[in-house]
Order: C-alpha cells, then structure tokens, then sequence
C-alpha cells in the first residue's frame, strides 16, 4: 500500500517535471537578466571615472547587491560563478554549473557566438525538480581592465586586486572568453 501511495504521488509530480522548458527558460531570462546590462553599464562608468582600481567596489560590492534584489524579488538563488574565480567563496560553481562552463567555452572554441551561449532544463536536487539556467559571461572590453593578461595589469590595480581577493584566479582572459556564468537555481 505505501508502494502503490508513493508510485500515485510521483505519477501526480510528473506534470511538474515535464513543464516546457522553454517557457522556463524565457520566464527565468525575463526575470534575471536585465541585472547584466545594469553592472556593466556601473563598470563602465566606475572604470571611466575612477579607474580600474578604483571600479573594484562595483564589481565586489554593487554587482552582487543587484544580484541579492533580484534573489529577494524572485526567491531564486542567483550567483555569478566561474572556474576562475576572483572570490571563490561566492564565485565557485557546483558540478552542474562546472559541466555548463566548460561545455560554453568547447562551443565559444568551435565559433559559436559567446553571447547567445545559455543552458536551461530541470534537474532534480535533494529529490526534488528544479529548474536551472546558466547565461554565459563573455569578457567584453571592460572586463579586461581587470581580467586581461596580468602582464597588462597595472600595479596599482595588482595591488589592489591582492588586497581585495587573495586568492585571485580571474586574470588571463581574452576579449569573448567565457569569464563565468549567471546561473539561477529555480525550484518548481
């Protein structure tokens, strides 16, 4: 009998598991990513106006509190990750998240467009579905500022990236590298 209740209570969840992910993926990419713009828009402006250097609090500071309005506003979890980070204890991804990465910077490497890589679909999490999304990061002109080859970094900017992130990974890239992702973990 409580064979036959659990097979009747996961039969009456399957309609939750096969939601189109499509829509999910339109309605989670409706939601999140107007954040993108709004961050590199303050780079820009912090970069133009202060420096390099001087942006590092947009990045540390202002970029993940619009990401904490977003996860307020929708009850998602939504993080920037990568698999070179700048602040591992934020920015480190989980397995799902490595697998998406490294399968963007295989296709970014065969040509597609950096920009338009993107991974949506529902996985199950701790027993129950989940949808998950993940937006490619490509390394745009600002970003090399601080992300570029080291050897292009001034010392100042060194300095301070030492000084705000012991543990820095985050440099070495190239302009259309995938830098990370945005990733949103969405339960249903």
């Amino acid at each position: 009998m409580k064979t036959l209740l659990s097979i009747t209570l996961l039969l009456a969840a399957l309609p939750a598991l096969a939601q189109d992910v499509g829509a999910l993926t339109s309605e989670t990419k409706k939601a999140v990513l107007p954040v993108l713009p709004k961050v590199v828009k303050a780079m820009q402006e912090s970069v133009a106006s202060k420096g390099a250097a001087g942006a590092i609090p947009v990045c540390k500071g202002l970029a993940p509190a619009l990401i904490k309005e977003k996860r307020q506003e929708t009850g998602w979890d939504i993080r920037r990750v990568s698999l070179k980070a700048r602040n591992a204890e934020r920015g480190a991804p989980d397995d799902w998240e490595v697998r998406q990465l490294a399968d963007f910077n295989i296709r970014a490497a065969q040509g597609e467009t950096p920009e338009t890589l993107e991974k949506g679909e529902i996985v199950s999490l701790e027993g129950k579905p989940v949808f998950r999304y993940i937006k490619a990061l490509p390394v745009v002109e600002v970003c090399l500022k601080c992300h570029g080859p080291l050897a292009t970094l001034d010392a100042d900017l060194k300095a301070e990236l030492t000084k705000n992130y012991p543990q820095d990974q985050a440099t070495g890239y190239a302009r259309g590298q995938i830098r990370g992702g945005l990733t949103v973990k969405r339960p249903l």
